[in-house]
């Protein structure tokens, strides 16, 4: 009878616990939700701590599920061993409340034992040590024998945070058999050798340990149980490793197909394929659950598996991208019961491409690099690259150090981890240093300055006024020092309270306006926030003498109507993009000023002109529909319940203000904001960039600006269609009959350049001669572009048949061309292996395709050698 599948074992489980009446429900995404103590979900249970804990109340008492886990802490061994994974799949069932460890005993016997019919006489349990109910319950209500039952400490067989629930474990295990063991005739679970493989993990959570290490009994103890859906089927399949299970297999078998190799006839390229295997899985399911490739954080362990995946193809021999290719597997195969999987198909696709596409132009360089400073070092008798050298290739050319440190050891080096971490450490010093000089605006002292020993609230009331009269000027503050008075012309620091004005925070900038009191005026040029969240305004007294007491306050009420709708937008715009692009599209930061608004968003390409017209109209008739603007004040977790958007979670406390617009769009945010929609007015986007790996910006206007914008773009339209003689309905039709006619006059004279080029040099160029056996032609030349130069070799290899080695010299650079006919090609004679040599000689280096290649080199003087010794690089070739 033909063994159960990966995806028939999931279903076994989930079909048999629903029987037994739990909710099934669907896996959670990797991306802890509420959960700032994980980056990523690498447990059943880490996604449902807060059901265990009592913090929220669970959906049903008994749960299941299959959930979608990474882990990274091993990643260096994932492929060198059979065991070592980043992604899988934990089946579990839970009780919050409910049953306990007599029926979860029974339940996990009866489903290996009667639903995947494993041989009772294979299955051995360990218990913990103290646990005699455990052991009772396997011993005299299951029937195992007590010498397969094994009492293991705390180590092996008790689970525990440092405060907080804890209790015993019952893990399960199966006997692989004698050929798998150590010998020993005592050999059981607990011994390292591969004998006895873990299959199920049964926790018994019945304690609430304290800050003084004490247990106290729960009055309602819980189940938690894990069993590594891949592991198992590995058990039921009789397979060596994960590798070789069905679903898993074949993604490798898709893998030696594309590489045009078989699997197990070479050790290294077998530990290839394996990270290939396995790293593919995880990358797609981390982007079907919206994490993009970056450089911090969760995108950052994506954008290491992909990399790492995309070097071992190219140590396979795979040319180009394919893992963008690879992923169709995972998603055929696993979209039985992930459908997310097949509803973000192309999505997936398109990021693996770019990201593959991004680190291939990466590598190429620093491959290139990297190989050169292999080859020193072993020409050298050492075993370390220098930090500096791996810094430099981390810093300028963008090559990942562990990719680095991964290659040297292929080679049997190391590397300088500690000179690394010097450089860094410097980097980071200078751009510390650079921000400090960059810092000009003058009040650095005063906005650090913190008044921790305010009685008083600073209370802000803008949100519902722009003026109020009778507020406490408390505080003045120059120079980073309280003082009792200010005079005009003098600039200050101002704490009032309640105050209207806006301490510039999440984005939104501070307020400006005036400061009125008795028989003096100050001109709030800005407003900002202290760490402890104290609100002061910024500004220089316009005329008496300022002192502590009462004042007035009035802010730039049409500045700040502008900055209102330019807020106001970007929440429109974060759900028009979301909508339109996906949902891993999340907010990144934000600039909002009077005249525009910056965005900055998660995304894994540029922007198509479809998709931000788009985009742009979606948010345009979000305003036209007049849409109720309603704030609220709810607690984090019943915001989280409505569906809100919150795009810094570390920045909320326990109560979060709400903004809602219609029923479009909510949003966690502290912001002002416009009454309706329709304030905004009107909409447009202005550009859209990219300013890092995975993070596009957006800059764009409403209301007043947008008409202005328009008044502008008509008026040059009308002096545009002046110069080219035409109305505004044909002038982009005229406009491209002159760039037609621009580019036709550019190419001949570009011919004609290049003829004449090509005409000087080949007055200068050397004659055939007779090198190894073959037809060799040489030549140097001064200040000749490296463009022409390669024009010349290649047309002088197809006129002479011959091969063809130039050199330049500008100034203190140099540069070598290589071409080598078919012909040659055949015999040896590649164009990029001869052009790397010559330009060794010279202190340089290079290289590429076999037909046409180049190279550059640092030493002036030595360009002469360089092309005398070409004699001896074609005939070492020749013989």
């Amino acid at each position: 009878m033909k063994p159960l599948g990966l995806h028939e074992i999931r279903s076994a489980f989930l079909d048999y616990f629903e029987h037994n009446e739990h909710l099934a429900l669907p896996s959670f995404s990797l991306v802890p939700k509420g959960d700032k103590s994980l980056l990523l979900i690498g447990a059943g249970m880490a996604p449902m701590k807060k059901f265990f804990t009592g913090e929220a109340e669970p959906p049903a008492h008994r749960v299941c599920t299959s959930q979608k886990c990474i882990r990274t802490g091993d990643i260096e061994n994932v492929g060198k061993t059979d065991r070592h994974a980043t992604f899988f799949e934990m089946l579990g069932n839970f009780s919050f409340g409910d049953y306990f460890k007599h029926e979860a005993i029974h339940w996990a016997w009866e489903f290996l034992t009667g639903v995947l019919e494993i041989d009772p006489n294979r299955l051995w349990a360990t218990v913990y040590l103290d646990d005699d109910e455990a052991f009772t319950i396997w011993n005299e209500e299951i029937g195992l024998p007590k010498e397969r039952i094994v009492r293991l400490g705390k180590d092996d067989n008790f689970w525990e945070l440092a405060v907080g629930p804890s209790g015993p474990c019952s893990e399960i295990y199966f006997d692989r058999g004698e050929e798998h063991g150590c010998g020993d005739p005592d050999c059981k679970p607990g011994c390292d050798c591969d004998r006895y493989i873990e299959v199920w993990n049964l926790v018994f959570t019945q304690f609430d340990k304290d800050e003084e290490g004490e247990y106290h009994p729960l009055a309602n103890p819980n189940i938690d149980t894990g069993m590594g859906l891949e592991r198992i089927a590995s058990v039921l399949q009789d397979a060596n490793n994960i590798f070789e299970i069905d679903a898993i297999n074949a993604i490798l078998q898709d893998i030696c197909r594309m590489a045009n190799y078989e699997y197990g006839t070479d050790k290294k390229k077998d530990e290839s394929v394996r990270v290939i295997t396995d790293h593919i899985r995880a990358i797609t399911f981390m982007i079907s659950d919206s994490i993009v490739p970056s450089n911090e954080g969760r995108g950052y362990v994506e954008r290491r598996l992909t990399r790492r995946a995309a070097k071992h193809g190219r140590n396979l021999g795979i040319e180009g991208a394919f893992l963008y290719k690879l992923c169709e597997s995972v998603i055929d195969s696993w979209k039985v019961q992930y459908k997310e999987l097949d509803d973000n198909r192309e999505v997936i696709a398109r990021v693996i491409l770019r990201e593959e596409e991004r680190f291939l132009k990466t590598l190429e360089t620093g491959m290139s690099l990297l190989d050169e400073e292999i080859e020193k070092l072993k020409a050298a008798g050492e075993n370390e690259l220098a930090g500096a050298e791996a810094f430099k290739l981390y810093d300028t050319y963008g090559f990942p150090e562990d990719l680095t440190e991964e290659i040297l050891s292929d080679a049997g080096l190391a590397l300088d981890e500690a000179g690394f971490e010097k450089e860094m450490e410097a980097q980071k010093e200078r751009a510390r240093e650079a921000r400090d000089d960059s810092d000009n605006i003058g009040w650095s002292s005063m906005s650090s300055y913190e008044l921790n020993d305010v009685d008083e609230t600073i209370e802000f009331v803008g949100y519902d006024t722009t003026e109020v009269k009778g507020a406490k000027l408390l505080h003045i503050i120059a120079g980073g020092e309280e003082v009792d008075q200010l005079g005009a012309g003098e600039k200050g620091v101002f704490y009032i309270t309640p105050t209207p004005f806006y301490g510039e925070s999440g984005g939104q900038i501070g307020d400006t306006g005036t400061i009125t009191g008795d028989g003096f005026t100050i001109q709030v040029e800005d407003t900002q926030k202290t760490k402890s969240g104290h609100t002061y305004s910024i500004g220089t007294v316009a005329e008496g003498i300022v002192s502590t007491g009462a004042v007035d306050a009035s802010v730039d009420k049409r500045r700040r109507e502008k900055i209102r709708r330019n807020h106001s937008v970007t929440h429109l715009l974060h759900k028009a993009l979301k909508d339109q692009l996906g949902d891993h599209v999340n907010q990144a930061g934000s600039y909002v000023g009077p005249n525009f608004m910056r965005f900055d968003f998660t995304h894994y390409e540029a922007v198509s002109h479809e998709d931000l017209r788009a985009v742009e109209k979606a948010v345009n008739e979000a305003i036209f529909q007049s849409l109720p603007v309603k704030t609220e004040v709810l607690s984090y977790e019943e915001a989280k319940e409505k569906g809100a958007v919150g795009l810094f979670e570390d920045k909320y406390g326990d109560n979060v203000r709400v903004v809602s617009m219609g029923d479009y769009s909510m949003e966690l945010c502290g912001g002002t904001h416009v009454d309706n929609t329709a304030q905004i007015g009107l909409f447009k986007i202005l550009s859209e960039s990219g300013i890092s790996a995975g993070v596009r910006r957006m800059e764009t206007v409403t209301g007043p600006a947008v008409y202005e914008l328009l008044n502008r773009s008509m008026g040059m339209n009308k002096k545009i269609a002046g110069l080219l003689k035409a109305t505004d309905d044909v002038i982009v039709d005229k406009l491209v009959q002159h760039l037609d006619k621009e580019k036709g006059l550019e190419k001949e004279l570009t011919k004609l350049h290049a003829d004449m080029a090509k005409s000087k040099m080949a007055e200068e160029v050397g004659d055939k001669e007779a090198i190894a056996g073959i037809d060799v032609i040489r030549g140097h030349f001064t200040d000749v572009s490296v463009e022409d130069l390669r024009n010349m070799a290649e047309s002088l290899r197809d006129k002479e048949g011959a091969l063809i080695i130039l050199s330049t010299v500008s100034g203190d650079k140099v540069n070598f061309v290589c071409a080598s006919p078919k012909s040659l090609i055949e015999k040896g004679f590649k164009a990029g292996d001869i052009v790397r040599e010559v330009a060794k000689i010279a202190g340089g280096g290079g290289g590429g395709r076999p037909d046409m290649a180049t190279a550059g080199a640092k030493d002036v003087s030595k360009v002469q050698e360089a092309m005398d010794r070409v004699k001896d690089i074609v005939n070492a070739i020749g013989k």
